[in-house]
This record gives structure tokens, C-alpha cells and sequence, in this order.
């Protein structure tokens, strides 16, 4: 076991706009001087990000101190089974916050891609198949998967006390009595699908109020994350200027795009259709979709995406409405009216923003596609693609596009690659 290292190194609109781009419109290429109301509705819409929505349930989302410690907490390796994983691990500054591997990699292989966590604090669900609902929460699920972190919320309790306490307790308040070993172990988490793992079994053996304590510091820890997370914002990118200069009535977009590019942002709010997912300021609806995509070696044959996810949220103790939320029942967005395993949802996943999309390959749920080029192929021949499981969404049609309209497309996408907004978040505390 190698030692642990501190810290480590208008909407309908726009739907009405989409359809109308996917099912029939001219194949010459547009031109700068010749967009469409609709199309001027989406280019308007791509606004540049303003600050993330409030975290309802975390009360010190916005803390300065809390963010400090969650930087920290974020690189640290000492919350893993063996000392050499942290969140960092998967989501590195020098990747775009992401890891450059078509399955991220913890202790072992999960069977996902490892998203960007740059701008994941301006996103309404979290992980691709949405079973969090905020980053605090999100932050909690890597730590007790096997695979990924291989550590429990018992253990995460121990190693805030020991190296932490001050911090935390300024925060949160006290810390319950770990050193009392007869009341909490070293190690203990719930075990579902396992009544006989050790884990679960210290974790049954423990007192209900006890449980209720180490479950509070765990959420707690995801709240320290999550604060330091809203901290990864996106930098202005050439298409913020571009829509400013726009929308006060210059079609060419003040220039700040090259030709090719402009071509490509045409294309992209126009007949290729991909505003329709790809909208707004995060160029990402938010949205779940089934877009026919096989599951690679390694992973399962079916993964059923948000059709699962969706219960997951709601069963959650950690959710914005649970016993561990700052929120009081209010400000949950959308999680008191999900529907639990709708057919549609049936391998559908989350629809990523593009902000700094060339930064963060490979691509999609699994990594399927190592390049925007392979993107791109798989919407120019999506009829080619069966979903492995699932109804694909319907309004998918083979994209009528030239090599050379191809390219353009590719060209606006390679515009819109971000730096954080503020370098000194995006590096280890101890270089700051």
C-alpha cells in the first residue's frame, strides 16, 4: 500500500426552431448575412455564462472558507481504500478537469467516461445518467465505489478529524466523538445489495443517532467540494463576443469568429440541428437522450442510462430534499416532479455543455469516440446506429452535410475550448 500524499499536485422556441433545422432544410451552406429568425433565436440564446444557480441545499456553496477547504479536500489522495486516489484523479486541470481515458479510472475500470467537472456547477443533474442532483452530492458517490475511490463515509469522518478538524469545525461545527472506537469504526458504509459485507455489517451495528452523525459530516464533506467546484467557471470564450456583437445587430459577430467557424456556428443552429440539444449558455439542454450509441469492450452490453438514474436520485438521503439538505423542502428545481423509470429514458444520458468540449476527449457516456471528427460521423450517419437498448429519439435524421460543411462545423466546435476563469482554483492549494 503506497502512503498517502497531502494535497496532491425562450425554450419552445428553440424546440420549434430544432425540428424545423432537422426535417428539411436547404444543403448549401449558409452564409453570415443570411440567418433565419430561428436561427438568430438560437445564437441569441448562447449568452455567455452568468454565475451558477444557488445550491439549495448547501448552505456554504458560496463560502470563501468552504471553498478553501473543498480545493484541498478535491486533491487530497488520503480519502481512497490505498492513498492514491482523489477527485483529482479523474478530474485533472491539465485535461480540462476530465482524464484524457475513454473509462475513468479509480482503483480500478468503471464502465463511464469521467465528465468535466470545469462548469459541472452550472448543470441541473449531475453524472450522465443525473442521479445527483447537486455537486455535493455527486461528490459523495465515487468516494464508497469500489472501483473509484474504494473508501466509506465512516473512514471520511476519521481522516477529517485527524487532518481537518479545525477547518471543518468552523464550518460545520463539532465533530462527533470519533475516537470513541466502540461507537464509531474505522470503517463502516451502507451495503445495500450485501448484507454480509463487513462494512455493512459495522455500518448495522452502529446506533441509528451515530449513523445519522457520520452521514451528516459525510454530506458535509460533499458541501466543502461543492464549494470549491462553483469555483470552475469557464473563462469568456470567442463566442461570447461573437453573440454580444450579434445580438446589438452585427451579423458578422464583430469578427470574432474566423469564416469557417461562422459557417460551423451556422450549421450548428441551423440545418445540422445540434442547438436543439446544445442550447443556451452551457450549450446543453440539460436534457436526457438516447442517441443509438453502442457500449464499448469492458462495459456492459446494456447500460439503461437515466431510466435508472432517476430512481437513484429520489432514493437518496443525500438529495435536495432529504435530512442532510440545507434547503427545507424549497428551491429543488426539478427533483419533486421526476418520474421514476420512464420507457424513454431507457438508455438516454445527459447532454454535455461544449465549453471546452475539444479539451476533454474522448467522447460521450463510455469515451466511444476518441475525436469531434468521429462525433460528427456518428450524427452525419445516426441512422446506421441502433440503441443496444431503448427507443432512439425520433427526430434523428442522417445529416445531410458536405465534407467541406464538415469541417466548418468542426471548426466553430474547436472555438469554443475554455481555460477556468480563475487559474489559481485550478491548481493544487500548495501552488497557489
Amino acid at each position: 500500500m503506497q502512503p498517502c500524499s497531502r494535497p496532491l499536485l425562450a425554450l419552445i422556441a428553440l424546440f420549434a426552431a430544432a425540428i424545423s433545422a432537422l426535417s428539411g432544410c436547404s444543403t448549401d451552406a449558409a452564409t453570415a448575412d443570411t440567418w433565419t429568425e430561428q436561427e438568430r433565436a438560437f445564437v441569441a440564446a448562447m449568452q455567455p455564462l452568468g454565475a451558477p444557480r444557488p445550491s439549495a441545499g448547501n448552505a456554504v456553496a458560496d463560502d470563501p472558507d468552504a471553498a478553501k477547504l473543498g480545493h484541498r479536500l478535491f486533491f487530497d489522495l488520503c480519502f481512497s481504500a490505498d492513498g492514491t486516489v482523489g477527485c483529482a484523479t479523474c478530474h485533472q486541470p491539465e485535461h480540462g478537469f476530465a482524464d484524457g481515458k475513454a473509462l475513468a479510472e479509480g482503483l480500478g475500470t468503471a464502465t463511464r467516461h469521467a465528465p468535466t467537472a470545469l462548469g459541472a456547477a452550472w448543470q441541473p443533474w449531475q453524472f450522465w445518467d443525473g442521479r445527483a442532483d447537486s455537486l455535493w452530492m455527486q461528490a459523495l458517490g465515487p468516494i464508497e465505489n469500489p472501483v473509484e475511490h474504494g473508501f466509506d463515509r465512516v473512514a471520511v469522518a476519521h481522516t477529517l478529524a485527524a487532518h481537518y478538524k479545525p477547518e471543518y469545525e468552523a464550518l460545520f461545527g463539532p465533530l462527533p466523538p470519533l475516537q470513541d472506537s466502540s461507537r464509531f469504526p474505522a470503517h463502516a458504509r451502507p451495503v445495500d445489495d450485501d448484507p454480509k459485507h463487513p462494512q455493512q455489517q459495522a455500518w448495522a451495528a452502529m446506533t441509528e443517532a451515530d449513523r445519522d452523525a457520520v452521514n451528516r459530516v459525510f454530506a458535509n464533506f460533499g458541501k466543502a467540494i461543492e464549494a470549491y467546484e462553483r469555483k470552475l467557471k469557464p473563462a469568456p470564450i470567442a463566442l461570447d463576443a461573437f453573440v454580444a456583437a450579434f445580438v446589438a445587430g452585427d451579423d458578422a459577430g464583430g469578427g470574432h469568429l474566423d469564416a469557417s467557424a461562422t459557417r460551423g456556428l451556422h450549421l450548428f443552429v441551423g440545418k445540422a440541428g445540434c442547438a436543439f440539444c446544445h442550447s443556451g449558455p452551457r450549450l446543453s439542454n440539460g436534457a436526457f437522450h438516447n442517441i443509438g450509441l453502442a457500449q464499448p469492450e469492458g462495459t456492459p452490453a446494456q447500460d439503461r442510462g437515466r431510466y435508472l438514474g432517476t430512481g437513484q436520485v429520489l432514493a437518496s438521503v443525500f438529495n435536495c430534499l432529504g435530512p442532510y439538505s440545507d434547503a427545507g423542502g424549497q428551491g429543488c428545481g426539478e427533483l419533486p416532479y421526476l418520474v421514476d423509470k420512464e420507457i424513454v429514458m431507457l438508455g438516454a444520458f445527459k447532454t454535455p455543455s461544449l465549453r471546452n468540449v475539444a479539451k476533454t476527449a474522448p467522447y460521450m457516456h463510455a469515451g466511444q469516440y476518441a475525436t469531434l471528427g468521429e462525433v460528427v460521423e456518428h450524427y452525419r450517419h445516426i441512422e446506421d446506429h441502433l440503441a443496444p437498448i431503448g427507443p432512439r429519439e425520433s427526430f434523428l435524421r442522417n445529416l445531410d452535410m458536405t465534407d467541406g460543411e464538415r469541417d466548418d462545423l468542426l471548426a466553430f466546435l474547436h472555438t469554443l475550448d475554455a481555460e477556468p476563469a480563475d487559474s489559481a482554483w485550478a491548481s493544487p492549494p500548495t501552488q497557489r
